[in-house]
């Protein structure tokens, strides 16, 4: 029964395959863990004798006591909640049992970022470094891996895209007379990216260094592989981590994710609205903006007490 489930979140709901993997674990989890005597799948009654609010805070303490984290747990209990939602709507369990199941707190760590300073400095000395390597090159063009490195790192800061929406982003999608991208975010939902003059400018460049590589035949995808193939996650990851490696003034995670949490910091920091951040994030909720007004008063809270008189230790 639970493929049926599968197929619905995968084909109906349209659920992304990170998403669907993660559902799949966890109702196979807590199978296991209800009934490890079980092979293959499980009918509609033995899901209903073992989805019951007993088994699944027996299920939830086991995790927390193997060592898994608070977080994970609820995504665990999302996963099943979704589960049992479904089969309410198709008459095969009376009521949702994980509404009755308190779900572990967890501590909310706030939202990593790299300054805007480094940031700065980055854009900065790549550029640098790539016009350098097209004087040094015979003919005059910076290496086409480089540039696409640097434009990789400057797209998802400037427009604080998602790491799979980069990877879906078409050449067509940049509407150059608009000045803005237009992505799919999570649930198919479309929204429009403004682009500042002088990225949109870079991002013109680029494309026309495309169109030159490729010959005017080129696939459509507006970031390739070497191959000439579309973006997969593990690639770009690679590329944010290659790029700001051994690079002062970033330290700790070097991911895509990181890049967006930095875009929307900067821009809280330089007084654009919440909401007008929500709607470029593609955020379904304003609370899931409202994280990074934390790092903003975080920030507040040490110009202050760096400028506040009484603060300031006596000699």
């Amino acid at each position: 029964m639970e493929e049926r489930f599968i197929e619905y979140i995968s084909v109906q709901r349209r659920y992304s395959p990170r998403t669907v993997a993660l559902y799949r674990d966890a109702i196979e989890r807590f199978r296991l863990f209800a009934m490890p005597e079980s092979q293959g799948e499980t009918d509609d009654g033995q899901w209903r004798q073992i989805l019951t609010p007993n088994l699944i805070r027996g299920y939830i303490a086991m995790g927390l006591e193997d060592g898994l984290s608070p977080r994970t747990m609820n995504l665990q209990l999302s996963a099943l909640s979704s589960f049992c939602n479904w089969m309410v709507r198709n008459s095969l369990l009376d009521s949702n049992p994980v509404r009755k199941v308190f779900r572990p707190k967890e501590a909310r760590p706030l939202p990593q970022f790299y300054t805007q300073a480094s940031m700065d400095g980055y854009l900065s000395e790549s550029r640098a470094q790539g016009e350098e390597d097209a004087r040094a090159a015979g003919d005059g063009k910076e290496p086409f891996c480089e540039l696409r490195e640097r434009m990789i790192i400057l797209v998802l800061y400037s427009t604080g895209m998602r790491r799979a929406e980069l990877c879906g982003l078409k050449v067509s999608d940049f509407d150059p007379g608009r000045k803005v991208f237009r992505v799919t975010g999570k649930g198919d939902k479309p929204r429009e990216i403004p682009v500042p003059d002088r990225i949109c400018e870079e991002v013109l460049l680029y494309l026309k260094r495309v169109e030159e590589e490729t010959g005017g035949s080129g696939s459509g995808w507006f970031f390739v592989t070497d191959r000439g193939k579309q973006l997969y996650p593990a690639f770009v990851n690679n590329v944010v981590k290659h790029a700001l490696s051994g690079v002062e003034g970033f330290t700790g995670k070097k991911s895509p994710h990181v890049l967006r949490h930095t875009l929307a910091t900067h821009l809280l920091n330089n007084g654009a609205d919440i909401n007008s951040i929500k709607e470029v994030l593609g955020h379904s909720s304003l609370a899931a903006t409202q994280v990074y007004t934390h790092n903003s008063f975080e920030q507040l809270k040490s110009i202050y007490l760096t400028a506040h008189p009484r603060a300031k230790k006596r000699k």
